[in-house]
């Protein structure tokens, strides 16, 4: 059996805690290995070993640091396959939905290859008499990532790559369930040449995550997860005198209107609804059909379509779909759709009871569709992290408009139409944080910053984009005179630039 352990310092090092968790093959339900639990003590290690080694990365000058990157991006092209099976075999995601969630992590570090730029301050010169002022953005020293399964390669990427690149040093915690890609992707930053100790991985739960939120060294905190914890997250952070950005729950609605290109829509809700078994935060969850002739159409549409997926594991390269991560969040969803009927959500197309023949200890829940589904229902208000669509009819625009408006969640929203005035009411006055436009996940490129609003994000930055910079940085002021414009006496004024 295969024990993970730690990567500490530059090289693996073995769990010492006693504490371990078990990695599971989710096609088959078999333990595949198992993962050790870090204690305090061995997040303090890593720490110790990033804040020893952090000065000299950050007085490393910014070009110098994005080659590193540079080699780094080459080196995830070039072991991409290795990478998207090793992320397949333990999340249980398509190994073409794998390569997906590789490169846009990738596209991140490329990015921050552009670090010399992003970083630059600003400079005025004669702000006063003989004054010069100007400003610079420095490392924050020690900073840390805590990531969910979903994405293992991805969301790692997007915390440490802008870290790194702007001179910090880091901590991740992945997901204990699937921690074998963020190992590997530690292993190919030390390949493209990063010093050992700038990038430390340290699997583990709770007590790891308490012990990096109450590590003095550690100056700020990335998180993405559900929202009771990045609630927990963000508050704990901050009475340590952390900054954090902290990422958590969705439920992501798309509005159908009556002009919409019906063909378009039904395929975008697919791919959206049980791409990787709905286990995206940006999964489309809700559908909102304007009218009831466009509901009829639609759900008309998508019945055959949603019966007609294609489920199976990960070496299955026609597979639509995968099984969910673990047997809890196969009961969860289960139990999910159980009270969904119980609340009187007419179930079009059950998945429940799914079997495939080989793999029936898998984690596999067929494509689901409830219609008729009420704001007040658990499974429209709950993120149901599953392969299960809610059709919620609208009578009108304003009443769709409604519906995201006044949820607790605000990660993302979509909207299907050809009428350009409706696309531009629509996402001028949504309070979502991000809106597609006929783009069904509308995830925002490397440039640009990914962040919701309300429930979904607590916290002042976003991440990846130049908030990332932002956020992994300090901003420094410094005003300065050089003698020849200094006034002879002391001046016991205000300072102004009269």
């Amino acid at each position: 059996m295969r024990e993970i352990g730690h990567f500490i310092g530059g090289k693996h090092v073995a769990g010492t805690s006693g504490r371990i968790s078990k990695v599971c093959n989710p096609a088959t339900g078999e333990m595949q290995a198992t993962v050790a639990l870090a204690s305090v003590e061995e997040i303090r290690a890593a720490v110790e070993n990033a804040k020893a080694a952090q000065p000299k990365w950050a007085a490393t000058n910014p070009q110098r640091r994005a080659r590193v990157f540079f080699k780094f991006v080459e080196l995830l092209n070039k072991n991409m396959d290795e990478l998207a099976t090793l992320l397949s075999k333990e999340h249980g995601k398509t190994v073409e939905d794998s390569k997906g969630d590789i490169v846009r992590g990738l596209e991140v570090c490329e990015f921050v290859c552009g670090i010399p730029h992003l970083q630059k301050g600003e400079f005025t010169e004669g702000a006063g008499p003989a004054i010069d002022m100007y400003s610079i953005r420095q490392p924050v020293g020690v900073g840390a990532g805590i990531t969910p399964f979903n994405f293992p390669a991805m969301i790692p990427m997007w915390m440490f790559a802008p870290a790194i690149a702007c001179g910090n040093a880091f901590i991740l915690k992945p997901s204990e369930r699937d921690p074998s890609v963020p190992l590997r992707l530690a292993e190919l930053m030390i390949e493209a040449g990063l010093p050992a100790g700038i990038l430390n991985v340290v699997n583990g739960d709770k007590a790891a995550v308490d012990a990096i939120l109450t590590d003095p060294d550690i100056a700020a905190v990335s998180f993405v997860g559900s929202t009771p914890i990045a609630r927990y997250v963000y508050g704990t952070a901050a009475m340590n005198g952390k900054r954090a950005q902290c990422f958590g729950g969705a439920k992501n609605h798309m509005i159908i209107m009556p002009d919409a290109d019906m063909d378009q829509a039904v395929n975008a809700l697919m791919g959206a609804g049980y791409g990787s078994a709905g286990e995206r935060c940006m999964a489309v969850s809700v559908a909102v059909p304007v009218g009831e002739d466009t509901a009829n159409r639609l759900v008309e549409k998508l019945v055959p379509k949603i019966e007609s997926l294609r489920i199976g594991p990960y070496t299955d390269d026609k597979a639509d779909m995968g099984p969910l991560v673990t047997k809890d969040a196969y009961n969860r969803v289960n139990g999910l759709i159980d009270r969904g009927v119980e609340e009187g959500a007419k179930l079009v197309v059950d998945g429940r009871g799914f079997k495939l023949q080989g793999y029936e200890d898998g984690y596999f829940v067929g494509g689901t569709l409830f219609d008729h589904v009420k704001p007040e229902m658990d499974i429209y208000k709950t993120e149901i992290f599953g392969p299960v669509l809610s059709v919620v009819r609208a009578k009108n625009y304003e009443e769709a408009l409604d519906l995201p408006m006044k949820h607790e969640y605000g990660n993302g929203v979509a909207i299907y139409t050809r009428d350009g005035d409706a696309a531009r009411d629509f996402a001028s006055r949504i309070n979502i944080g991000m809106i597609g436009v006929n783009v069904p996940i509308p995830v925002p490129l490397a440039y640009h910053s990914f962040g919701g609003w309300k429930a979904s994000s607590f916290g002042d930055l976003n991440q990846h984009g130049t908030d990332s910079i932002k956020f992994w940085t300090r901003t420094k002021t410094i005003t300065a005179r050089w003698p020849s414009g200094i006034k002879d006496g002391a001046e016991f004024v205000m300072p102004t630039m009269k």
